[in-house]
């Protein structure tokens, strides 16, 4: 099972994106949701460029989904706060947790990753 389906439910759609081009945002976006250009926020653009609250974190796990180092991995959770990208649960190894922070670092919209709910071994 991969990530999109084991954390939030949903196969990875077609044309789904690690990191999309921010849409302009449309009447429904909320004004705190968009940035000054009138284009969604990075952390809020989902895997198809449209709004959604969790959207930095879905293109975290479709990230995750498309490293093969992380298909065993299957007790590591990602949530997003704002715009850090919470990373929960355990890893077999450091070596491993690096990997998936230098991976959700590279998504668009993240500006840290918190990894202190993080068991290694």
């Amino acid at each position: 099972m991969g990530w999109l389906q084991r954390i939030f439910g949903t196969e990875k759609p077609a044309g789904a994106q690690v990191n999309p081009e921010p849409p302009p945002a449309t009447p429904e976006v909320p004004d705190d949701q968009k940035t000054d250009a009138g284009t969604i926020a990075p952390e809020r653009v989902g895997l198809n460029g449209e709004y959604d609250q969790s959207g930095l974190a879905k293109r975290v796990a479709l990230a995750f989904d498309e490293d093969s180092s992380l298909d065993d991995v299957e007790t590591l959770w990602v949530a997003q706060l704002g715009t850090t990208v919470v990373l929960k649960g355990k890893v077999p190894s450091q070596d491993i947790l690096d990997n998936a922070i230098a991976i959700a670092r590279g998504v668009s919209g993240a500006s840290d990753v918190t990894t202190t709910e993080v068991e290694v071994g």
